[in-house]
């Protein structure tokens, strides 16, 4: 893997969520890495995640893209969803952007805003330390302040400055596929996620266990159920993470400056 990054020293590693790719497609001087070429990385099979690493650089900082997510609900285990974390710290990279597309919940979110995450609810029932500790790793992770606070600092400012509208919220996340119920979504709303989705959390136990810090951004893509008669669909995630692409990039690129 150092090999293939020629030299280059990622100052954070970025994971993409579902129909978000097109920031990887945009660094300059990319290099693509296929995830089959990578011993351990199963490839996605969900629409929306390409399946390869991109190396490359943003407003002049190098990164490490993850352009798709592997997913328990896909049957993989904790350990392998926390894999690509280990290997961007094995590599040296110390901060961590991550996003996904998630349903708000929260009633005054709509498709198409970002959610600056501030907390988060782990409800898959799962834990990537679970077993012998790894090293680097701590046993008993601290996640009292599981998003860094420097890190959504300076996303404020980037939205302010761009007059980009930003809200700010907690993150619940869940095994899936099945998208959830009214009535669990009125549970989860009880328990103050503002919005819901099928990955990151794991991601986020896994990086604070290995003292990296993370941002983490979701695009709200639909409202969850219950909130909006409508049918729920992963092809309106996928419309709504693309439309909401721009936006997302200019924050995240702002973020990436300031590195």
């Amino acid at each position: 893997m150092a090999r293939w990054l020629d030299g280059r020293r990622p100052v954070a590693a970025i994971v993409l969520g579902s129909g978000l790719g097109r920031l990887g497609d945009r660094l300059a001087e990319r290099r693509e890495l296929p995830y089959r070429e990578i011993p351990g990385f199963p490839e996605p099979e969900v629409e929306g995640h390409a399946g390869r690493l991109v190396a490359g650089s943003l407003n002049g900082r190098a990164l490490l893209c993850q352009s798709g997510r592997f997913h328990a609900y896909e049957g993989h285990p904790a350990e392998l969803l926390a894999l690509p974390i280990r290997l961007f710290a094995a590599l040296g990279i110390r901060t961590l952007l991550l996003t996904n597309a998630a349903g708000g919940i929260r009633r005054g979110l709509r498709p198409g805003s970002l959610l600056l995450l501030a907390d988060q609810v782990n409800l898959t029932f799962r834990n990537p330390l679970i077993g012998p500790v790894r090293p680097g790793e701590g046993r008993f992770p601290d996640m009292s302040a599981p998003y860094d606070a420097e890190l959504a600092g300076w996303a404020r400012a980037v939205a302010r400055e761009a007059r980009l509208p930003l809200e700010e919220g907690v993150y619940a996340g869940v095994a899936g596929p099945s998208y959830e119920t009214p009535a669990e979504i009125r549970m989860l709303a009880r328990m103050g996620a503002d919005a819901v989705g099928m990955s990151t959390v794991l991601e986020v136990v896994t990086a604070r266990a290995l003292g990296m810090r993370v941002l983490g951004v979701s695009v709200i893509t639909n409202h969850a159920a219950g909130i909006s008669p409508a049918p729920l669909s992963h092809a309106e995630v996928m419309t709504a993470a693309a439309e909401a692409g721009g936006r997302l990039e200019g924050l995240i690129g702002g973020v990436v400056a300031r590195l």
